[in-house]
């Protein structure tokens, strides 16, 4: 009998292998396990890129504070927005009107949450709508092309030529501030310029070989516009979506400011700033109240554009590397 045989010279039963354990690849060189190389996505790219922005984020976090505000603004008085104290008429800031009251006696603290969400509200429909209408014009008029295309830059060229601003005041002025009807007709003249600069910027994507394939496999036109050029122009919509809402909120106050958008009893900043400009000298606080809040809207709102837009860009280096 050999030992190294086995009995009978049968082969060793098998037992535990010689030498190191199974496991993960290692790298020789580095003697660190190999993990497999994932890239990092997409919106985690341009959410890093954002957040380097310093003052889009201060934007950001005023923004969120103007939306809590709005929100929750009219609990932090047990005052209603259309609730008159007859004892307080344009009273200055006390322990029991924060923000002082309006001639009326109105709570200006409720009164500036109420306005403030209206003013979102028309703003954030009106920029919502306009960026939807101009995308699909603007992509459908650069990818069908010929008699379409035509007819609708000759449609956007004409009514960039109207003054917008005297035919909006004619149609809102006999409302009686009905802000539902305001943000129609901002919408129904507010897509024209956005629908002209997709337009000019669909013209380049409707040549890429995507674009040509999906029309080669049959694929219709008005299908290609929603999934494949509206997709690859969404950081133009996302920045214009942004600025719209500041553009929005500009229109709706100087319209409520003349008199020509919302009116009482329904309060929006416009109404505000319109009734404390009358008494600017006399009761201050009715004026510097909701012109702060506007203020603090819309430079949050340009910070966070700026941000979105170099967090969106490519080429931009204000985000940092990637």
């Amino acid at each position: 009998m050999d030992p190294a045989n086995g009995v009978n010279g049968a082969p060793p039963a098998a037992g535990p292998a010689a030498g190191p354990a199974a496991g993960p690849a290692t790298d020789p060189t580095t003697d660190a396990t190999t993990e497999p190389v994932r890239g990092t996505g997409r919106w985690r790219l341009y959410l890093r890129r954002f957040l380097r922005n310093r003052t889009a984020v201060v934007g950001l976090v005023i923004f969120a504070g103007l939306i809590a505000f709005a929100l929750a603004g009219e609990n932090l008085t047990h005052w209603a927005f259309d609730d008159p104290d007859f004892l307080n008429l344009s009273a200055p800031p006390s322990a029991d009107h924060w923000f002082g009251t309006t001639e009326a006696g109105n709570d200006l603290l409720a009164q500036t949450a109420h306005g403030l969400g209206r003013s979102l509200i028309i703003a954030v429909s009106v920029s919502g709508a306009t960026s939807v209408l101009s995308a699909v014009i603007g992509a459908g008029a650069a990818l069908y092309g010929g008699a379409v295309e035509k007819i609708v830059l000759a449609a956007i060229h004409f009514l960039m030529a109207v003054p917008t601003f005297l035919l909006i005041a004619l149609l809102v002025g006999g409302s009686g501030g009905d802000w539902m009807l305001l943000v129609v007709v901002l919408v129904a003249f507010g897509w024209m310029y956005p629908a002209r600069v997709i337009w000019s910027l669909a013209l380049t994507v409707r040549e890429n070989d995507y674009v040509r394939a999906a029309s080669y496999m049959g694929v219709s036109r008005a299908r290609t516009v929603v999934r494949h050029i509206i997709p690859n122009i969404g950081s133009l919509l996302v920045i214009q979506f942004t600025l719209g809402v500041v553009a929005a909120v500009g229109a709706e106050t100087g319209l409520s400011f003349l008199g020509l958008g919302v009116r009482l009893p329904e309060v929006s900043l416009g109404t505000l700033l319109s009734g404390g400009a009358d008494s600017l000298e006399s009761a201050p606080w009715r004026f510097y109240v909701p012109a702060g809040v506007l203020t603090l809207l819309t430079v949050s709102m340009a910070f966070i554009a700026d941000g979105l837009r170099d967090a969106l860009d490519p080429n931009s280096r204000s985000g940092g590397t990637a």
